[in-house]
């Protein structure tokens, strides 16, 4: 075995190895953060079976919840950059995962309908500080030709908590209510928090709040536009569907409660892997090709899930979301290539809102209304068709190429 040193284009890519191993501390810290944020926005998904029965409602005002959250949600990831412009990412990310876990406690301390829509209302607002900050942290002390990797890294924690999610509401509800489900996670919440502000050294920077010369800048971007949409075809296939999930297992299939959350934990394990082979794609081939394909599949298995029978119904649970979660490490790579270096928390902080809004809000909204009004199936067949149609627009996609060698390949209709 040769002792000799490598040379050359060797030497070069094991330094890009090695600088890359060097950021997987800081990206483990981030993304436990991410993890806690994104249960604290989703585990009611889960339980909300519990909290129909408990304070008897109809599916419609349901649904309606996950759009409460997400109007919260929506209003602080519009006006994140005023916060971290004055705080710097990293205390805005610590100040966004406190409030999150004393707003789950409070919620766990609220009673009927009223308290529960206000607790996710502040609920959203609380989460809705991280994401911004974060990305803009992320695309900060990474190079750029390991966005996709890194993004994917980060991206792990929403497909771990999918997977978590339900496993941790039905063995808390084994013994308490609901609201229990709420108060221990806001206690780790405020627990992460903590982890974070003493041993997060990421995030410096000051973010860029919004103003006109920035908005201005985006706006005049046909591409700007199109993620917004994309974003929220994105989030319908992957957090709007979840959300509404376990509702339809129970009411339209006729599942116990146990086995469907048990199920809908299982079948987000693969979105794991899943998402580590969507950052090397889109690294391979660009975001624009992955967005494309990622968006128009998982449209069809949108609706083949609301199509098929109770016997098939688990290999659709399980397929669909494993191919919903890669649109977001091609998704935020897009970004980051659309927005200019200085504002990209402001790119972040305008897109994801409105497709958060539209993905996870009115999404799980329709599907509800729809559900009411004619069936479940109808809801799953209408979301899965608009991200089909929506998908197709990705084509007209303008992203330019990366900088540095190893990065994107110039694709068909990006600036040269």
């Amino acid at each position: 075995m040769s002792l000799t040193p490598p040379t050359g284009a060797g030497a070069a890519a094991m330094g890009r190895t090695e600088a890359f191993r060097s950021h997987l501390g800081p990206l483990f810290l981030l993304t436990l953060l991410f993890y806690m944020n994104f249960m604290a926005r989703i585990v009611q998904a889960p339980l909300m079976p519990a909290i129909e029965n408990d304070l008897s409602i109809s599916h419609a005002e349901a649904g309606s919840l996950f759009l409460i959250l997400s109007i919260g949600y929506f209003i602080t990831l519009i006006g994140s950059g005023f916060v971290s412009a004055r705080l710097t990412h990293r205390w805005t990310m610590v100040l966004s995962i406190v409030c999150a876990g004393g707003t789950l406690l409070a919620t766990a301390a609220s009673e009927g309908i009223w308290g529960l829509r206000f607790g996710l209302f502040l609920t959203g607002l609380s989460t809705g500080l991280y994401l911004p900050s974060a990305i803009a942290a992320i695309t900060e002390f990474v190079s750029p030709r390991h966005w996709g990797k890194a993004i994917a890294i980060h991206e792990v924690a929403p497909n771990l908590a999918f997977v978590t999610a339900p496993v941790f509401a039905e063995a808390v509800l084994g013994l308490y209510s609901w609201k229990a489900v709420l108060a221990v996670l806001g206690a780790a919440a405020l627990l992460s928090g903590m982890v974070f502000a003493l041993f997060g050294r990421t995030g410096a920077s000051t973010g860029e709040a919004p103003n006109l010369r920035s908005i201005g800048v985006l706006s005049r971007q046909p591409s700007y536009w199109l993620m917004i949409l994309l974003f929220g075809l994105g989030i319908s296939g992957s957090l709007g569907i979840y959300t509404m999930l376990p509702l339809f297992m129970v009411s339209a299939h006729g599942l116990e409660r146990e086995f469907a959350n048990t199920l809908l934990a299982l079948s987000r394990i693969p979105g794991v892997l899943a998402a580590f082979g969507s950052g090397w794609f889109t690294d391979r081939f660009g975001p624009k090709r992955t967005i494309l394909g990622v968006l128009v599949l998982n449209g069809l298995l949108t609706m083949v899930l609301g199509l098929v029978s109770t016997d098939w119904l688990p290999y659709l649970v399980f397929l669909q979301p494993a191919l919903a979660v890669c649109f977001f490490p091609a998704g935020f790579a897009a970004i980051g290539l659309v927005a200019p270096a200085g504002a990209r928390n402001i790119a972040v902080s305008m897109v994801t809102p409105f497709g958060f809004i539209l993905g996870a809000g009115a999404a799980p909204a329709l599907i509800g209304w729809a559900s009411h009004r004619h069936s479940f199936c109808a809801g799953f067949l209408m979301v899965g068709a608009l991200i089909v149609v929506g998908a197709l627009l990705s084509s007209l996609l303008v992203v330019g190429r990366r900088p540095g060698d190893g990065g994107f390949q110039k694709e068909v209709g990006d600036e040269p």
